[in-house]
């Protein structure tokens, strides 16, 4: 089964080796037809500490790091 890839941008960098990425989609409503925006963030991990608030990032799926990360950085966007 292929690994899910996603784009966002990181909101926080403050704790070792981990970003917080801030995903968010668009999809229109299925009754009103209007376009909705949904966020959620994810934690990746960043093993060389190189992103900073404000970059846009990809992180795909991986086995789980931590009892709260399951996604690692694949590169910056």
């Amino acid at each position: 089964m292929p690994k899910r890839i996603l784009q966002g941008v990181v909101t926080s960098d403050k704790n070792e080796q981990t970003i917080t990425v801030l995903v968010e989609r668009r999809f229109k409503h299925p009754l009103l037809q209007k376009t909705v925006r949904k966020s959620k963030k994810y934690r990746a991990h960043d093993a060389e500490n190189k992103f900073k608030v404000g970059d846009t990032v990809r992180i795909e799926e991986c086995a789980p790091i931590s009892k709260t990360k399951r996604w690692t950085v694949v590169v910056e966007a």
